[in-house]
């Protein structure tokens, strides 16, 4: 089977194959946790961090694991990165992990993570497969961040608010209040607002990937007009 290339493994991980926005797989923690954009950051974060090991290691011993278990085995690697990446935030990010609460233990659960390791890293080299994790986890965070942010702003009229709890002490400041009247709109920040800006981010992609693929036709048909009018002539 043929290798894909690397430009081709990352484009497909931010735009063309995003798993949040194309493939729509890990819908529930996308609109759960994204009320914030650093709640969104740090689910993201950790989902690439356990995307990159399990590829990594699933491409490692995919000539290894007979195919009846390979499932089970797959599950089986992925919670221990999870558990390993639970405990790390417990230690290191305490405040931020019990926001985030149950959505971290549940990313076992992510079938973004799960149909990673079945189509692509256990029938990829490590080096494809551990860029695939890293160009996925990537397209899913910048969707978690966009879509915190959108809903932070709305929501409570604020962008990076509580980033300390993942940059420290120092990054207080990090915060951007737009304007000191404005209330906030609830709605963004509850349920219906998660799906209206996820919605909303579906439909500008594809009116991007619509544009480009016009502009692509339309370069396609000037560039075969001299070849027409020379058969022709």
């Amino acid at each position: 089977m043929a290798q894909p290339g690397f430009g081709e493994i990352i484009r497909d991980g931010l735009w063309n194959n995003n798993q949040a926005l194309v493939a729509l797989l890990g819908l529930c923690p996308l609109l759960a946790v994204t009320n914030t954009a650093i709640n969104g950051l740090g689910l993201g974060l950790a989902t690439t961090a356990v995307l990159v090991l399990s590829n990594g290691t699933v491409s490692l011993i995919r000539n290894l694991v007979r195919q009846e278990v390979r499932l089970p085995v797959f599950v089986l690697i992925i919670a221990s990165f999870v558990t390993a990446i639970e405990l790390s935030m417990q230690a290191w990010f305490y405040d931020l992990y019990k926001i985030l609460g149950i959505f971290i233990p549940l990313i076992v659960t992510n079938c973004t993570i799960i149909g990673r390791a079945e189509a692509f890293a256990s029938r990829n080299r490590l080096l494809p497969s551990l860029l695939d994790g890293l160009a996925m986890g990537i397209g899913s965070t910048l969707v978690l961040l966009v879509l915190g942010g959108m809903r932070e702003i709305v929501g409570q009229g604020t962008l990076f608010s509580q980033a300390h709890l993942m940059f420290g002490e120092g990054a207080r400041d990090f915060v951007l209040t737009f304007g000191k009247d404005y209330k906030g709109m609830l709605v963004a920040i509850l349920p219906p607002g998660a799906f209206l800006g996820l919605g909303l981010l579906i439909a500008l992609k594809n009116i991007i990937d619509k544009r480009v693929n016009q502009a692509r036709a339309v370069r396609a048909d000037r560039a075969a007009m001299p070849e027409t009018e020379a058969q022709a002539g």
